[in-house]
């Protein structure tokens, strides 16, 4: 098969693939970022009970490779919960990539929070806030501002992870390339266009956060070194 044959075949099937592998990671973004607030919200006020639970959620899913967790939604879990079995291949893997996700954005964000000033916390209560809505109106929001950068890379990383859910036959970019491959049997041409392609993605979501973080930097903030009891 000719360059333009080959172009003319691979070209729309990889796109579609991108655009897969990109709604994988924008979905499991969406689905992972309010979790982690909400883990991260337990986690710092102490919720009785609850707390150590979330820190065991955090180490378990951190220390867990991503592949055996889509295995788990995918295999292990509609075992036990008959109703899953209903549920789209495609929500599964995003469940898996979101609750990934969360935990490792969770501790980022406490280890925002725990970089903030004591000052702050003390004026928000001063102001009359509950513990409550300073960690809601002033901490966290502050906090998310603080770790953007990592958040970029996790950004990224999401995208590159979503090719694990080639593993269990889900369309995206990595299940497309190997179709294109056994049509055409041009390995080299099609990893390399599939690279730039991964390159590309990864490349504007680091554009997209880059221009968030400018846009939402909080000016003169001082941030302290993190210390266990900062909170």
């Amino acid at each position: 098969m000719d360059l333009a044959s080959l172009f003319a075949l691979a070209w729309p099937m990889l796109l579609k693939g991108t655009g897969y592998t990109l709604l994988f990671a924008v979905a499991s973004m969406i689905f992972g970022l309010p979790l982690a607030g909400l883990v991260t919200l337990i986690r710092v006020l102490q919720v009785w009970g609850l707390s150590s639970l979330m820190a065991l959620y955090v180490s378990v899913i951190r220390g867990t490779p991503l592949l055996v967790q889509i295995f788990i939604w995918y295999f292990v879990l509609p075992v036990f919960i008959p109703a899953l079995k209903q549920v789209p291949s495609f929500v599964l893997v995003v469940c898996a990539l979101g609750f990934f996700t969360s935990a490792r954005i969770a501790e980022q964000m406490r280890a925002g929070i725990q970089s903030l000033p004591r000052g702050q916390r003390h004026a928000a209560m001063a102001l009359g806030m509950s513990t409550w809505q300073t960690y809601r109106y002033v901490l966290i929001p502050t906090a998310v501002r603080i770790i953007l950068p990592p958040l970029t890379s996790e950004a990224m990383n999401l995208v590159k992870n979503s090719a694990a859910a080639f593993a269990v036959s889900i369309a995206e970019l990595s299940q497309y390339a190997m179709q294109v491959q056994e049509e055409t049997s041009r390995s080299y041409e099609v990893y390399i266009a599939v690279t730039g392609l991964y390159m590309l993605s990864a490349f504007a979501v680091n554009r997209l956060f880059g221009f968030i973080e400018q846009r939402s930097r909080i000016p003169g903030l001082v941030v302290a070194n993190s210390t266990p009891g900062g909170r």
